[in-house]
């Protein structure tokens, strides 16, 4: 968990710019006959299809192009300033990846005739953000807000939808984390979506303020597996750090353990030979 000062931010406006350019760089390295396609997804994706949101400060993505993609990526990158891994792949190593993203995508734009954009969005965009579920990030005001502008463009998402695009892209709705599809389902019996979206997009800024206190202050403390506990108990740190050190005790000594069966085993067999 670190700072996002001084990040560069992406709105929709510069993300067609930057967009635009990669396909005339990629364009330029490899000729028109190697035509290539990104999916985005995440922040960038809600950006594209949604009103609510100003900006996202990476882009995320599926790639599909040859190796010289990357070049282009990197030399685009170079000419705007922007940070390595401005647009990336990295989404493909989280758990809300799914290899059925693009099956369920929609085309958004083709720049130089041989970059051909989609996105994700509607149910499918609501499940990867369910299914990801970080209460740190814009996950759930993200969720909250796409279902909020459905609502008032007459085109509501019915949560039978949703609970499909989840298994089309998971297998099963119990896929998802349990909080999470708590806090959807009940968020369909009250229809209070643009509360909803305000009470979370707090929320999230206020989780997100405290982690980045709460890293500096115990530097190489917070792991996935831990956020949510740390978050969960943000009102008594001191209880937090005990839990965190109760649990790194039971794995040391789990693992100590281990090791003295091993060598316990490995003398018996030595005395046995």
């Amino acid at each position: 968990m670190s700072s996002e000062k001084g990040k560069i931010e992406f709105t929709k406006d510069n993300i067609d710019l930057y967009l635009k350019d990669v396909a005339k760089e990629y364009r330029r390295l490899v000729g028109k006959g190697m035509p290539a396609e990104i999916v985005i997804i995440g922040g960038a994706s809600v950006l594209i299809n949604y009103g609510f949101r100003d900006m996202t400060t990476d882009i995320d993505a599926v790639i599909n192009a040859a190796s010289a993609m990357k070049d282009a990526i990197n030399m685009i990158g170079d000419k705007h300033g922007l940070p390595n891994g401005w647009l990336n792949a990295d989404f493909k190593k989280t758990g809300s990846f799914s290899s059925k993203i693009l099956q369920y995508s929609v085309y958004y734009r083709t720049y130089a005739n041989v970059l051909t954009i989609r996105t994700v969005s509607a149910e499918y965009l609501v499940a990867m953000k369910l299914k990801s579920g970080r209460r740190y990030k814009h996950d759930i005001s993200d969720v909250m807000g796409i279902l909020k502008e459905q609502k008032a463009a007459n085109a509501p998402i019915p949560i039978d939808l949703i609970k499909k695009a989840v298994s089309d892209l998971y297998g099963e709705w119990s896929a998802l984390p349990e909080k999470t599809r708590k806090i959807i389902e009940k968020a369909y019996v009250k229809q209070d979506f643009d509360e909803l979206y305000e009470k979370y997009s707090i929320q999230e800024e206020q989780n997100k303020k405290r982690l980045i206190e709460f890293e500096q202050d115990h530097p190489g403390v917070i792991t996935e597996d831990n956020v949510d506990d740390i978050i969960d108990g943000f009102d008594d740190k001191p209880s937090i750090l005990e839990a965190l050190r109760r649990g790194q005790k039971q794995i040391e000594e789990e693992d100590a353990k281990r090791v003295k069966k091993k060598v316990h085993q490995k003398n018996r067999e030595d005395v046995i030979e």
